[in-house]
């Protein structure tokens, strides 16, 4: 099976945090939930995880308070032939420019939660090696770009029309929850895409991990799966 797990760090303060629906006022250190990491310090997190490949959220960016850029940056100088990919809150080409400077990552994910239509257009004239993030809550995309409020399917087949790398579908109020898989919807959304469709948000288990293969998706975020033991870390450190 050629399925990507990708581990999935989000930042606050410079602190990783466990995720859960989105309510990021709640969010607490992850050492605090976690059974298998001593620290919430990233370095020393990605030290213990080891990972192929990582998703990290810059929630500071993502919520106007700040930058982990500095962070980023010890991160990736740290994790060389790890594939990092950073939600860095991109709005403007100028946060993208300040990303691609700052050496912080592999690629960049640009999220509905931030991004336009014309951003994702502007960009992807530009490379081709980024990701989109349609960003659900409760089947709902979060957006403040009104071209993009529309189904989720929709939207997954208007970015057909562009030459990104991946395209995420990211449940955010199934993060942190173990609350299981849409099996149907993620299939619907195999159809509908001409790009690779990631998952995030509600993986449970292995099991979660095989049926998304079975069905077309390509690979899965995943954090509170691994940090409880549901998925194991060594899953982690090369494709299943």
């Amino acid at each position: 099976m050629n399925f990507r797990l990708i581990f999935v760090m989000d930042l606050l303060d410079s602190v990783v945090v466990h995720a859960k629906r989105g309510e990021r006022k709640r969010y607490v250190p992850i050492h605090l939930f976690s059974s298998i990491v001593s620290s919430s310090d990233p370095v020393q997190v990605m030290e213990e995880i080891r990972p192929v490949e990582v998703y990290i959220a810059d929630l500071n960016r993502l919520m106007g308070t700040g930058s982990n850029k500095e962070t980023l940056k010890a991160i990736r100088n740290n994790n060389r032939k790890t594939r990092i990919t950073v939600d860095y809150g991109i709005t403007i080409m100028e946060d993208l420019k300040e990303a691609v400077e700052a050496e912080i990552c592999d690629s960049i994910i640009l999220g509905t939660e931030t991004a336009s239509i014309d951003l994702i257009d502007e960009v992807s004239k530009c490379t081709n090696d980024i990701c989109v993030s349609i960003d659900l809550f409760n089947k709902q995309v979060l957006t403040k770009d009104e071209r993009m409020k529309k189904d989720p399917l929709e939207l997954i087949t208007k970015l057909n029309t562009y030459p990104i790398r991946d395209v995420i579908v990211l449940e955010l109020d199934k993060v942190g929850t173990k609350s299981g898989i849409d099996f149907e919807f993620l299939s619907r959304a195999v159809a509908d895409s001409e790009h690779e469709i990631i998952c995030g948000g509600g993986v449970m288990s292995c099991e979660d991990v095989y049926e998304m293969e079975e069905i077309g998706v390509k690979g899965a975020l995943v954090a509170t799966a691994v940090h409880d033991g549901g998925i194991p870390v060594s899953l982690l450190h090369d494709v299943c």
